[in-house]
């Protein structure tokens, strides 16, 4: 079995994300072709990114010393792909997702794995503009950003007392992407076998430092 990993992009006290995360975690546990790991922010206590420059893809990059972080960098890269539960905060994703994301930009962890998003928010759009931007954010991660989305507007009172949502269209997106995301986490998973080119960042920068 492959591991899915979901990670929570809200730390804050009565997140809505509590109500969201069980739903999507059951549903993909049930799937069958996963091993699910939920990592949960709040448990998480990762400092503010700050890499040095210059150093991209250093293993000695002083950035990589502490501790938490280094746990953070090891257990993504043990992710063969990946599903975000995010809030949308003022047209973007929550500092604390985007932080976590920045941690593992120079181990190049997340690199050639699949990301599939479930977006919510209080409003009607349902995260749609922080999932627009985790998209973006991925891309340059090097992931593979799923098309399918899961967007729960008002999702204060988007779930029945069963913890399933009203709206049928949220149920067939989850059943969609999780299908998706089982197809690119095996291809995928295939490819990074039969070998991977360096990082694009990596082969820029040679370059670059080529025509000096």
């Amino acid at each position: 079995m492959y591991r899915l990993q979901i990670i929570t992009g809200s730390i804050r006290p009565n997140r809505l994300l509590d109500s969201v995360t069980p739903w999507v975690v059951r549903h993909a546990r049930a799937h069958g072709a996963f091993d699910v790991e939920v990592l949960d922010l709040r448990e998480w206590a990762l400092p503010m990114f700050a890499e040095h420059a210059g150093s991209i893809g250093d293993p000695t990059d002083p950035t990589y010393s502490d501790p938490v972080v280094k746990r953070w960098n090891t257990t993504i890269a043990a992710g063969d792909g990946y599903l975000f539960v995010t809030p949308e905060y003022n047209h973007s994703v929550p500092a604390v997702l985007k932080n976590a994301l920045e941690t593992v930009f120079a181990s190049f962890a997340f690199r050639n794995k699949p990301a599939g998003f479930v977006g919510y928010s209080t409003g009607i759009a349902g995260g749609a503009r922080a999932v627009e931007h985790l998209t973006q954010i991925t891309v340059d991660q090097e992931m593979v950003p799923l098309r399918t989305t899961v967007l729960l507007g008002q999702a204060g009172r988007a779930f029945g007392d069963d913890g399933e949502p009203a709206d049928p269209a949220s149920r067939t997106s989850l059943a969609v992407m999780l299908d998706d995301l089982a197809w690119w986490i095996a291809a995928l998973a295939r490819a990074r076998a039969a070998g991977e080119l360096p990082p694009a960042r990596v082969r820029m920068a040679a370059a670059t430092a080529a025509r000096r």
